[in-house]
């Protein structure tokens, strides 16, 4: 069997995927070859490259889509995602990714594209989401 191949941004890109796949109701997609993006409701919130190639993300911002693509490394997302705010990130072999805002864009991107019931439950208060769990017990 052959070995798959290493890229420096492996860690990177399965942290990021680890953190996406926290949020509820998420899970992964694969809808084309080259790709294992996360979802939430069968909606994609971020398009991922695999392991073993450069890093590249695209998350849709609704808040932040300017400020991002003043970065180098972003543009619009092709296929007219871009029109609707979407951003895409490559990152070359010797860059180091921003691991902190891609996750925040990550989040971003999760609450324009999941269920209102479920961002809401992102922003429950402690409190409420503890008694809530355990009355279902």
């Amino acid at each position: 069997m052959a070995s798959k191949k290493r890229h420096p941004h492996d860690t990177v890109l399965r942290a990021l995927r680890s953190f996406g796949l926290d949020f509820p109701g998420t899970h992964t997609k694969s809808p084309w070859p080259g790709h294992l993006d996360l979802a939430v409701a069968d909606k994609t919130f971020a398009y991922l490259s695999l392991e073993g190639e450069p890093l590249s993300i695209s998350c849709k911002l609704p808040r932040s889509s300017a400020l991002a693509l003043t970065m180098p490394q972003c543009s619009p997302t092709p296929y007219g995602l871009g029109k609707s705010g979407w951003v895409s990130a490559k990152f070359d072999s010797k860059e180091k990714p921003p691991v902190q805002l891609l996750q925040a864009w990550i989040e971003e991107s999760y609450r324009a594209q999941a269920p209102k019931k479920l961002v809401k439950s992102l922003d429950a208060p402690v409190a409420a989401v503890a008694k809530v769990t355990t009355k279902k017990r």
